[in-house]
């Protein structure tokens, strides 16, 4: 191959050897470029497959720490705009003054430092009440066989004094939990604590046994170790939603208070 790369010069030159060296000289220099060609070095070996696999591992989790942590800031940001258009809503700001079940004077002030989940409706109710209190307890024993959360405490104040009053209220909060307290009063004091938290109710028309049908707002209120109204659940909330969101409360929860 030397000699061809030489040019038509070294034709004569060749042509005076003897047939039987062209393979030869060829086949050495075919086997010398080979032998070049195989003893080049290769490109640079790039990282392991364990590093790569380790890099990649590291980036896909830096990516979930910062998704993580954008949700949880976000969640933190509704919960204190919601938080505050409530307490712009005044609701639960007044004070009121009822009978519990046991004949004692209760006022709001009684249930400071406590959490507390409340409940408008009467005894009389054939099922929204009934489930709605169901649901209510099902929330405080969930919470309370949760290690090192607070206790809270469950109250359900009437909107029918006319018929609940405090013996009616007592044989009916047995049914539920024994730490549910029932409240209730004069027309007067369950108005003015109904109308503290914008609680809507109206008695229907009586029948001829003189019963009759209360319709009023259905929530479930939370107030907070300050007494001041936190959040509400609607009947579209279940027992483990409205869990979450009161260990949520509990977690961020800052008394403005001295």
């Amino acid at each position: 191959m030397l000699l061809l790369a030489q040019g038509p010069k070294a034709w004569p030159r060749l042509s005076r050897l003897k047939p039987c060296f062209l393979p030869k000289i060829l086949g050495a220099e075919t086997m010398h470029l080979r032998s070049q060609h195989w003893s080049r070095p290769g490109p640079p070996q790039g990282p392991g497959l364990g590093t790569r696999l380790l890099i990649t591992a590291l980036f896909g989790a830096g990516l979930g720490w910062a998704w993580l942590s954008a949700r949880v800031e976000k969640e933190q940001r509704r919960q204190q705009q919601r938080t505050e258009a409530l307490r712009q809503a005044a609701v639960g700001q007044g004070d009121f003054s009822l009978l519990d079940h046991q004949g004692q004077s209760r006022c709001k002030a009684d249930f400071r430092g406590q959490w507390v989940l409340m409940y408008f409706g009467f005894t009389h109710c054939p099922d929204i009440c009934p489930d709605e209190l169901e649901k209510l307890v099902q929330v405080v024993q969930q919470l309370e066989a949760e290690p090192g959360l607070p206790l809270v405490q469950p109250v359900f104040i009437t909107v029918d004094p006319e018929r609940d009053d405090v013996a009616a209220m007592a044989r009916y909060v047995q049914e539920f939990h024994p730490r549910l307290l029932g409240l209730t009063g004069s027309a007067e004091q369950v108005a003015q604590a109904s109308h503290s938290y914008r609680v809507y109710y109206s008695a229907g028309p009586k029948d001829e046994d003189q019963d009759y049908i209360v319709d009023h707002s259905i929530a479930i209120y939370l107030l907070n170790p300050d007494g001041l109204f936190t959040d509400y659940y609607g009947r579209s909330r279940s027992a483990e939603q409205i869990a979450a969101s009161v260990r949520q409360h509990m977690a961020t929860f800052c008394s403005i208070l001295p």
